[in-house]
């Protein structure tokens, strides 16, 4: 059994396609699918977290995973109604079934979703992998997206002060 999961989260279609594009969505959503391949290959679980609210209700054509996902049935779904995958979600549960120790996490939104999620995990004790490629975010305030995704990684880079390594790599060096 393997100790590594792959989270992708909230690439949806209304969140990263919807009336504003995400920033690099096609190069993300192919290094998305690099590193579901790489993580089927190695027998790690794939887990998909969708966001749900009042703008995004469960089920809508909103709501779905983006078509161009290499989503296969078996696949692991956890939903969710906060920023952090953790919250109020099964997403703990669904970890300590198959003992996972070791996440590697990619999707959207770098600043909220994806930023609020690897930081509790890596307080919960995960060893985190982010990566580098394989995340996205809508402009925001006075950043572009690229801005934004380019400060994260930078930021996240230069973060010693965990329990764990926190690491940043490309889905080719997973």
């Amino acid at each position: 059994m393997s100790d590594t999961a792959l989270l992708v989260i909230d690439v949806q279609v209304g969140v990263v396609d919807g009336e504003l594009r995400a920033a690099r969505l096609d190069a993300v959503l192919d290094h998305l699918n690099l590193a579901i391949a790489k993580a089927r290959q190695r027998g790690y679980p794939v887990i998909f977290v969708q966001h749900e609210d009042d703008d995004l209700q469960r089920g809508s054509d909103a709501w779905q995973l983006h078509p161009k996902l290499a989503v296969q049935e078996g696949d692991i779904r956890v939903f969710k109604r906060f920023g952090d995958s953790f919250c109020d979600t099964d997403l703990t549960e669904q970890l300590s079934a198959t003992e996972i120790s070791k996440l590697w996490i990619g999707g959207c939104a770098t600043d909220f979703c994806i930023d609020s999620t690897l930081r509790n995990a890596v307080s919960r004790g995960y060893q985190v992998t982010v990566i580098r490629d394989g995340h996205t975010t809508l402009s925001a305030f006075a950043l572009s997206g690229e801005q934004v995704i380019d400060h994260f990684n930078a930021a996240w880079s230069a973060t010693s002060a965990t329990p764990k390594p926190l690491r940043v790599v490309t889905a080719a060096e997973l």
